[in-house]
């Protein structure tokens, strides 16, 4: 009889992998979803193959899925692995060393043919060496022919009921962690509404791997992992790039303006447009351009007769929207940049997630072009991103660069519904004066954002366009003291926005030996290695960074309370010199680009490291 171990301060790594054609994204988001149901707290990271459309069985084309749970405040997808699911042999061998010892190592013996051994590149079956198999407890099941057996009756065709083996991966997993089906069995009903056959085939498919793994036992012992603790509210698991877009259209009705999005599809950023376009009801108005440069043009356009315009893209993208975002820049319109980073440079690794475009929003126009730069740091603070970059384009009239990434675009975690009335209005700068005292750039006192005219108020006829502005007027002007002047104006306007900011937050001690400075997807191995530093009685502290430029009024005052600085990012030092070079102060980077975020552990023990531990 099988055991039920309950645990109640426990976390649980697990990965599924298999082919990009075996169905391991929709495998892992439902058992995230399921396990968000449960109430547990998770972070996942789903990591598509380099090339979507790699040979079948191939090392680059192995797709992943890997979340973290548990009962306890989560902030990784975690680590080491407690559970892998290999479905293929190529899915065995990109991931295996990462299986922690003793780990449950799950694999669909199916798959392992001749053929599948030779692209994975193993040189003799991994299934028959036990110096591999004995370090796991090592559950081999043919899943494949046990779904086709548990299909038998329905008329599908062999590939077709092949396609559910997914599932069965599933109802394993489920029965291990002792998780109700049901949700998912909502949702492939859902899903293949208007399909029954193949919504029935994936839902005993589901079944039988549940029950094939309470009638044959396969480990000893079950598991349960107990719910977190969550502040009271109702929540939801959310991917980054659908909590942006929330944000957006938040935003908008806070402001009382319409949304319009102008995008050219991109990966990772093509599912804001998707997810913006199922917003009509409020609004929202969607644009899917011919290029790049159509779509930072359109917004423009949105934004000049007093919509809040809004475009995604990710790096290659945004260089080509650098003259439109320079031409936003010196008409002083509020236009809303997302740039989900990936690997670069030029077309670079789609699905590969990197923080190397931070010198590209900071600097990456011609002449003197300064944008403000905020960055997410997780999938659910996409939401909050998304509506203070709103309200700083808006109340300031200025463009913001807002960096989010693929790691958090595409992963998820619970997030806190809020209370609509929580949400802090914004204010427009539709002109409401007196006609007659109208002046286009003429700046407010304290945010310096020029009056917004818009086309068809009356009386209120002015020229915007992309070459120097007069002061005050607005009108064409070739005179080198007014472009000196208007050029420090620009700068001003967006130094001025520090006064409006929060100031920097110290997670720890406000000084010490060592203060660990991150920005972006970064945080939660950063925020997880420095609490495993405290509780190990180090001094160490964290800041993260959300507004880049400007920076946090107090950052320098912080940064020189402590001896030592440490900067972890997914790129060879970016924030790294720019706060060398801004603050003065010694600090040292931790730097990797392999398309892959950060453990803990590597941060870790980078901050042993440092403190000579």
């Amino acid at each position: 009889m099988n055991n039920t171990k309950s645990i109640d301060e426990a976390v649980v790594t697990i990965r599924f992998s298999g082919d990009s054609g075996d169905g391991m994204q929709l495998t892992g988001t439902q058992f995230s979803n399921n396990t968000a149901i449960f109430g547990n707290d998770l972070s996942t990271f789903p990591d598509f193959p380099a090339e979507i459309r790699a040979p079948a069985g191939s090392l680059f084309g192995v797709s992943s899925f890997q979340l973290q749970f548990g009962s306890k405040q989560i902030f990784t997808p975690g680590d080491d692995l407690d559970v892998l699911v290999a479905m293929n042999p190529a899915g065995l061998k990109v991931h295996v060393d990462e299986l922690k010892e003793n780990g449950i190592l799950i694999i669909n013996t199916d798959n392992f043919t001749t053929k599948n051994l030779s692209l994975a590149k193993w040189e003799s079956n991994p299934l028959e060496n036990k110096t591999i198999l004995d370090k796991y407890r090592t559950i081999q099941v043919g899943m494949t022919e046990l779904v086709k057996t548990a299909l038998e009756d329905f008329e599908l065709t062999p590939k077709e009921k092949a396609r559910s083996t997914n599932m069965f991966a599933l109802g394993l997993l489920y029965w291990l962690y002792e998780r109700d089906t049901q949700t998912t069995i909502d949702f492939l009903n859902k899903k293949f509404s208007s399909k029954p056959v193949i919504a029935e085939a994936n839902i005993k498919a589901l079944k039988a791997g549940y029950f094939y793994g309470e009638t044959i036992e396969v480990v000893k012992t079950t598991y349960k992992i107990e719910k977190a603790e969550f502040k009271k509210g109702t929540y939801r698991n959310i991917m980054g790039n659908h909590a942006l877009s929330l944000g957006l259209v938040a935003a908008s009705q806070k402001s009382g303006l319409e949304l319009f999005f102008g995008g050219y599809p991109i990966t990772p950023a093509s599912d804001v447009l998707k997810y913006l376009s199922n917003y009509k009801n409020f609004g929202v108005k969607t644009f899917q351009a011919e290029d790049e440069i159509a779509a930072i043009t359109s917004i423009l356009g949105a934004a000049f007769t007093g919509r809040l315009g809004v475009t995604a893209s990710s790096g290659p993208g945004i260089a080509l929207k650098g003259e439109a975002i320079g031409l936003a820049v010196i008409t002083e319109l509020p236009i809303i940049i997302l740039n989900i980073q990936r690997g670069g440079p030029s077309t670079g690794l789609p699905t590969k997630t990197e923080q190397s475009d931070l010198y590209q929003a900071m600097y990456g126009r011609n002449g003197e072009c300064p944008c403000v730069v905020i960055a997410a740091s997780s999938p659910a603070d996409c939401f909050d991103t998304a509506l203070a970059a709103a309200k700083i384009a808006i109340e300031h009239m200025i463009p913001v660069m807002l960096l989010s990434d693929g790691y958090i675009a595409n992963g998820s975690e619970p997030w806190k519904i809020p209370d609509v009335e929580s949400v802090s209005e914004i204010e427009n700068n539709l002109f409401k004066g007196d006609v007659d005292s109208f002046m286009p750039y003429k700046h407010d006192d304290k945010t310096l954002a020029r009056d917004w005219a818009i086309p068809g108020m009356e009386g209120l006829e002015h020229r915007i366009g992309g070459l120097e502005k007069e002061d005050l007027s607005g009108n064409v002007s070739y005179d080198p003291e007014n472009h000196h002047s208007m050029t420090l104006q620009r700068q001003k306007k967006v130094d001025v926005i520090a006064d409006f900011i929060p100031e920097a937050e110290v997670f720890g001690e406000n000084s010490g030996d060592l203060l660990v400075l991150s920005w972006g997807g970064v945080y939660g191995s950063v925020r997880s290695a420095v609490k495993k530093s405290q509780e190990e009685g180090l001094t160490v502290s964290h800041v993260q960074l959300r507004h880049l430029n400007p920076f946090p009024k107090n950052l320098g005052e912080i940064l020189l309370k402590f001896d030592k600085i440490l900067i972890p990012e997914l790129n060879l030092g970016q924030l790294l010199s720019i706060i060398r070079g801004k603050f003065l102060v010694d600090a040292v980077g931790l730097n990797k680009i392999s398309g892959k975020p950060f453990s803990s552990d590597e941060v870790f023990n980078k901050i042993k490291s440092l403190l000579g531990k």
